[in-house]
């Protein structure tokens, strides 16, 4: 499927809190493997430890958002940062921190989740979305994974919009000679012209001209889902609750470092049928450096994290 009017993620904008370096780490151990992918329902976790963030072997971002809000010191500290300001893609100059939070969440692994909510009612100024990324631009080569609750429906309002709910790293300007971007990107209710729902993976080489490969995954995905993304030997391979959807190769695979964002924004405005509000939720995120990790090993290094009550840690140098 063409897409010739697909934006880069990546457009100018100010943060709403200052870069620190990320601190700890973790490392990932093969073992048996089991689903990521699952509809609600688990426990909440342990309870967190007030001990400082533990060291361990290089190269390994882990976090389970247990904030208590984008206030909190330790965010911004851990290396996160929430997009507020201009530019797209999306409806431009829309981006508010408003949307971000740390609600409780009896499905999530943790206990807590980082909620992304973005909301409408059909006008650019009634229309606020929402972002949040790593700072320090540091991961290149490697695996990425994330836990991420997709919406099929507004959780209040009219249904219809064309919302884009993201996992990705990017590099941090569309101008970069080395561009570069590696996208899960849902969207319900479709977009650019298709009716959807579909997931879309998108391996990018140029911003502008646009100059990227892309695999759409027709189905309607509801609910949790572990998505993994593997930049390793000259390819990126992109997996869904442990199934293979796409692979990359030749030009379109990292070609410097980027940062990882979480996103939910519109394509469009379609109507203006009152308000409506729009939530993905992220329960954790795992990087591993310079190593191909497979599902299953994901999965036992976030079990590993989650039974020792470990919140968040990272090795992974800052360059």
């Amino acid at each position: 499927m063409s897409q010739p009017r697909r934006p880069s993620r990546r457009r100018a904008w100010t943060a709403l809190a200052l870069p620190a370096l990320l601190c700890a780490l973790a490392a990932c151990s093969a073992g048996p493997a089991a689903s990521g992918g699952d509809a609600g329902g688990d426990a909440a976790g342990p309870t967190r430890s007030a001990s400082p963030t533990p060291t361990g072997p290089p190269g390994t971002l882990f976090d389970d958002f247990d904030y208590t809000g984008v206030g909190d010191a330790s965010f911004a500290e851990h290396g996160w940062r929430i997009r507020d300001g201009g530019g797209g893609p999306g409806i431009k100059d829309t981006w508010s921190a408003e949307g971000a939070s740390f609600p409780a969440d009896p499905a999530a692994e943790g206990g807590k989740v980082l909620r992304l909510r973005s909301s409408t009612d059909g006008t650019a100024p009634g229309t606020t979305q929402v972002e949040v990324q790593t700072t320090g631009r540091k991961f290149f080569t490697g695996t990425f994974a994330a836990r991420v609750h997709l919406g099929d429906e507004p959780t209040s309002g009219r249904n219809g919009d064309h919302v884009v709910q993201t996992f990705f790293p990017i590099s941090p300007a569309d101008s970069s000679e080395n561009y570069s971007e590696l996208d899960f990107e849902y969207l319900p209710n479709g977009g650019w012209g298709s009716v959807g729902p579909q997931l879309d993976n998108v391996s990018w080489y140029k911003a502008d001209p646009p100059d990227r490969v892309h695999h759409t995954l027709e189905r309607r995905l509801g609910g949790w889902h572990t998505m993994v993304i593997t930049a390793m030997d000259g390819k990126v391979t992109y997996s869904l609750d442990g199934e293979k959807l796409f692979t990359s190769s030749g030009k379109y695979v990292p070609r410097e470092r980027m940062d990882i964002h979480f996103s939910n924004w519109f394509i469009d405005l379609p109507f203006t049928g009152g308000p409506r509000t729009w939530d993905m939720k992220v329960d954790w995120v795992y990087y591993k450096a310079d190593e191909a990790v497979s599902p299953a090993e994901v999965r036992t290094a976030v079990d590993g994290f989650q039974s020792t009550g470990t919140a968040h840690v990272d090795t992974v140098p800052t360059p």
